[in-house]
């Protein structure tokens, strides 16, 4: 797995290596687990409280490094 950004310290952002389509990302931090789709931005599991925005906005600016990371190592 890979830690694309740290949020407030207590939160990252995954990108796992070895993982089941479709393409996305895991918010994890304390016992938080968000997978977020990264074609649509929806989201599975509860967001910790003031973040949803924060992280969304960081991985739109971020989604095509995130889409080559991903199809890199899911072929």
């Amino acid at each position: 797995m890979t830690t694309k950004e740290r949020f407030r310290d207590k939160y990252r952002l995954e990108l796992r290596e070895r993982d089941h389509g479709p393409a996305h990302v895991h918010l994890v931090g304390g016992e938080i687990d968000v997978i977020i789709y990264l074609d649509s931005l929806l989201s599975e599991g509860t967001w910790p409280k003031g973040l949803r925005q924060e992280v969304l906005n960081w991985i739109e600016q971020h989604r095509t490094q995130l889409m080559e990371d991903w199809k890199q190592w899911h072929p």
